[in-house]
């Protein structure tokens, strides 16, 4: 990986689950749980169509949340604070990122599909607090989530970030179409690399990708 490929670089841009943390830690795991709970309440079905209809709105619009708002009018309010409401004890710091993350010369920012309160959780578990400059949730984009470019647009906006001088780190390879259709570089961070030509680069192990940028 050439370091001269982010020299341009002013603003990065991370996802946060399974981007911040490593997979292995599957605090998602504990989430999809809570919104399949949360779809057999609000729309009275048993366990196995609430976890197929999870599925399936994650599939066709991007997330859960999206489906359950465009097929059943869901309040996003009320579903985001209960499907968040989880243990952390699963994170653990990581001083070498943090350290990797603060010689990024430019702004850092955090944009995911959860909610800021979430992500300010996670970053602080992570023992990443103070280091980005603004995070951002779906809340943000006004409730339309990543991969929609519509997503991108209202926090980018919101930002006033230039996406030609920017990079994004994020683990689902969908919502790296949209940033790279914008102008921005691209990186892949996920066990297995994914074929496309939205993915300029691709990483198992975030922290030394960006120790070989900051050098």
């Amino acid at each position: 990986m050439p370091k001269h490929a982010f020299s341009h670089v002013d603003t990065w841009v991370f996802d946060l689950d399974n981007t911040l943390y490593p997979p292995s830690a599957r605090l998602f795991d504990q989430i999809e749980q809570r919104m399949t709970s949360w779809v057999m309440n609000a729309l009275d079905v048993d366990h196995a169509r609430a976890n197929y209809l999870r599925k399936h709105y994650w599939h066709s619009y991007g997330t859960t949340l999206a489906g359950l708002m465009r097929e059943h009018s869901v309040d996003p309010g009320p579903y985001l604070h209960d499907v968040h409401d989880i243990s952390f004890d699963a994170l653990t710091p990581d001083p070498m990122l943090a350290d990797r993350i603060r010689a990024l010369p430019g702004r850092r920012i955090i944009y995911t599909n959860g909610t800021a309160p979430y992500a300010e959780r996670v970053v602080s578990a992570r023992g990443l607090d103070g280091l980005f400059d603004a995070i951002y949730g779906v809340e943000h984009a006004q409730f339309l989530p990543k991969p929609e470019r519509a997503a991108f647009e209202h926090v980018f906006t919101t930002d006033k970030l230039d996406t030609t001088k920017a990079v994004m780190f994020e683990d689902d390879p969908r919502n790296l179409a949209a940033p790279h259709a914008m102008g921005m570089g691209t990186v892949h961070v996920a066990p297995e690399a994914q074929a496309g030509d939205h993915i300029h680069f691709h990483t198992d192990d975030l922290s030394a990708f960006l120790g070989r940028i900051t050098g």
